[in-house]
C-alpha cells in the first residue's frame, strides 16, 4: 500500500510539474531572455553540466555569449562571464540580484538559512552584515590577534621543519594552521586536537573527522542537488545529497554545542566581571543584546560561528597550496619570489605582517593565484528579487544568477596569455581583489561579498610569504614540472584533485624554526 501511495503521489506531482512548466513557459514567453541551449523536458540543461560546472559553463558561454540563459530543471538561471555582466549583476543591480535561493544546503547545513552565507536578504542579514563589519572582523580586532596567526604560522614552519627532506602533503599543514588560528580567534582555544592538557579538556572531534566535516561541508554547500532544481524529486533525495547533510548538521552540532557550553560557562563564573576574549564571546553577547532590530537566536550564533570556521579553515588553505604547485611549475616565478625575500627579509628573521606591504611581487604571485585559481569560482548563486534587462535581454524575478569568475580569469579580451602564470602582469598594476575591479573578483564584490576578505588575506600572505622563506621547494622523486597535474575537484570551493606533495629544505638559521 505504502509503494502504492508513493507511486500515485509522484505521477500525481510529475504532471502537477508538466502543468506547471507548461504555464510557466506561456509565462516566459513574454520575456526576450538571453541566449543559452534549449532545454530538455524536465531535467532543463542538466545534461550539459559535467563534473566541473565553471568548465562546462564556461564552453557554453563560448558558444552563447557572456550573458547566458540555462535551465537546471525547472529553475531559471542566468550566467554571466565578463566583466560588464559582472559589474552589472554585482555593482549596478547589486540590491536586484542581492538574494539568496532557497536551497537544501541553507536549510540543512547552516541552522535554517541563520548564517550570513545563505541568509536571504532583508533585517536579519543586514543586521548580521553590520555586527561582521563592526564587531567580528573589525580591522581592530584583527590587528589584536595578529601573535596568534604568528605563533601558529612558525608552529607549521617547525612541523615542516621535523619532516625535512621528506615528500610533505602540504594540503594537511596548511590545513591544521587554518583550524589552529580560527580556533584560538573564534573559539578561544584549540578544539580540533587530542591532547587534552592542549585544550584543558576532552574534544568532541577529533583533526581527522573535522577535516572530514568542513570538506563535506564545502561539497555540499556547492553541488547542484537535484531536490533544488526539480522540486518534485526533492523527496526522493536521489542523489542522496540532502541525508549527507541532515548527518553533517548533527556532527556539527554537536561540536558547536559543546563550545557554546564552555563559553556560557565561563560567562557565569565569571559574572559582570566577564570580558568577551573571543569572537564566540563576542556572539554570545550580542545574543543577549535587547537592543538588536532582528534577536540573534543560539541557531543563529551557531550559524555565524559555522560560517567563521568554514571560510576561514578551508579557502585560504587552498589558495597556498595552489600558489606552491603553479611556482613548482614555473621555477623562474619561484626564483624571483626567493630573491625579493632575501633582499627584502634577510635571512635573520622570518617575515611579519609588517613586511607585506614591502614585497609587492609576492602579493602579485597571490592575485595571479587567485586569478587562474578562484577558490569558489561561480560565486555562490545570487537570486532576482524583480525582473530585470540587459543588454535588450529580461532577467525575471525568481532568476538564479551565477558569476563564472572562473572564465573571467581566462578571457584573453581582458588578460594577455591567460593560460600562463605570469604574476609581473600585476606588478604596479592598481588591479585588486577587494571587489572593486571585475576582471579580478576572488571573493566576489557588492554587499554580497566575502566579509571575511581581509582576515584571508592576512593568511594567505603570512603563510607563503614564510613557507618560501623559510624552505627551498621541489617536486618530490625527480618529478618533473610538466608531470604535475592540476586537475581541479568540485565543490564550492575548488581544491586540487590530487593533493601537492612536494619536499621542503629548511634553509634558514636553525634557531627559527623553534615553534616560538
Amino acid at each position: 500500500m505504502e509503494q502504492l501511495v508513493a507511486v500515485v503521489l509522484t505521477t500525481a506531482l510529475f504532471f502537477i510539474t508538466i502543468i506547471f512548466r507548461l504555464f510557466r513557459s506561456h509565462h516566459m514567453c513574454k520575456y526576450k531572455l538571453p541566449p543559452g541551449p534549449h532545454p530538455w523536458p524536465v531535467i532543463g540543461n542538466l545534461n550539459l553540466i559535467g563534473p566541473l560546472p565553471h568548465h562546462s559553463i564556461q564552453e557554453l558561454s563560448q558558444r552563447y555569449g557572456p550573458l547566458m540563459s540555462l535551465r537546471f530543471g525547472s529553475t531559471p538561471v542566468v550566467v554571466g562571464s565578463s566583466v560588464d555582466t559582472a559589474r552589472f549583476f554585482l555593482k549596478e543591480k547589486d540590491l536586484v540580484f542581492i538574494d539568496r535561493p532557497r536551497t537544501a544546503a541553507g536549510r540543512y547545513a547552516t541552522y535554517n538559512y541563520c548564517d550570513m552565507l545563505w541568509a536571504p536578504y532583508g533585517a536579519y542579514w543586514r543586521q548580521g552584515r553590520k555586527l561582521w563589519q563592526v564587531e567580528l572582523l573589525n580591522s581592530r580586532r584583527l590587528a589584536s590577534l595578529e601573535h596568534v596567526r604568528r605563533e601558529e604560522v612558525c608552529g607549521m614552519l617547525k612541523d615542516l621543519h621535523d619532516v625535512r627532506g621528506t615528500d610533505v602533503a602540504l594540503r594537511e599543514h596548511l590545513y591544521m594552521l587554518n583550524v589552529n588560528v580560527i580556533s584560538r580567534m573564534v573559539l578561544g582555544k584549540k578544539y580540533v586536537v587530542l591532547d587534552e592538557s592542549v585544550t584543558g579538556g576532552s574534544t568532541t572531534t577529533s583533526p581527522e573527522e573535522f577535516r572530514w566535516m568542513v570538506d563535506e561541508m564545502f561539497l555540499l554547500n556547492g553541488v547542484l542537488n537535484i531536490g533544488d532544481m526539480i522540486p518534485w524529486l526533492g523527496w526522493l533525495d536521489p542523489q542522496g545529497y540532502v541525508r549527507r547533510m541532515k548527518r553533517l548538521a548533527k556532527m556539527f552540532d554537536r561540536f558547536l554545542e559543546h563550545v557554546l557550553d564552555e563559553h556560557a560557562e565561563g560567562r557565569r563564573r565569571e559574572g559582570e566581571a566577564f570580558v568577551a576574549k573571543d569572537m564566540v564571546d563576542v556572539l554570545l553577547e550580542l545574543a543577549d543584546d535587547p537592543n538588536l532590530e532582528v534577536p540573534i537566536q543560539r541557531e543563529g550564533v551557531k550559524g555565524y560561528t559555522l560560517d567563521l570556521i568554514n571560510a576561514a579553515t578551508d579557502t585560504s588553505a587552498l589558495t597556498i597550496e595552489w600558489a606552491i604547485s603553479e611556482l613548482l611549475r614555473n621555477p623562474e616565478v619561484l626564483v624571483k619570489a626567493t630573491e625579493e625575500l632575501d633582499h627584502a627579509i634577510g635571512r635573520e628573521r622570518l617575515v611579519t605582517e609588517g613586511d607585506i606591504l614591502n614585497l609587492p611581487y609576492l602579493q602579485a604571485i597571490v592575485k595571479e593565484t587567485m586569478r587562474l585559481h578562484p577558490v569558489a569560482p561561480l560565486l555562490t548563486p545570487r537570486l532576482s528579487r524583480e525582473d530585470t534587462s540587459f543588454g535588450g535581454y529580461d532577467i525575471p524575478a525568481g532568476t538564479w544568477v551565477l558569476i563564472n569568475v572562473w572564465a573571467i580569469g581566462r578571457d584573453p579580451k581582458v588578460w594577455d596569455s591567460p593560460m600562463e602564470f605570469r604574476p609581473e602582469r600585476f606588478v604596479g598594476s592598481s588591479v585588486d581583489v577587494k571587489g572593486q575591479d571585475y576582471e579580478l573578483l576572488p571573493f566576489g564584490s557588492g554587499r554580497r561579498m566575502c566579509p571575511g576578505i581581509g582576515l584571508g588575506l592576512k593568511m594567505v600572505h603570512l603563510a607563503l610569504a614564510n613557507l618560501l622563506h623559510a624552505f627551498v621547494w621541489r617536486l618530490p622523486n625527480g618529478m618533473v614540472a610538466e608531470e604535475l597535474s592540476m586537475e581541479e575537484k568540485y565543490g564550492l570551493t575548488v581544491p586540487r584533485m590530487i593533493p601537492l606533495e612536494a619536499v621542503a629544505e629548511p634553509k634558514l638559521p636553525a634557531h627559527l624554526y623553534s615553534g616560538s
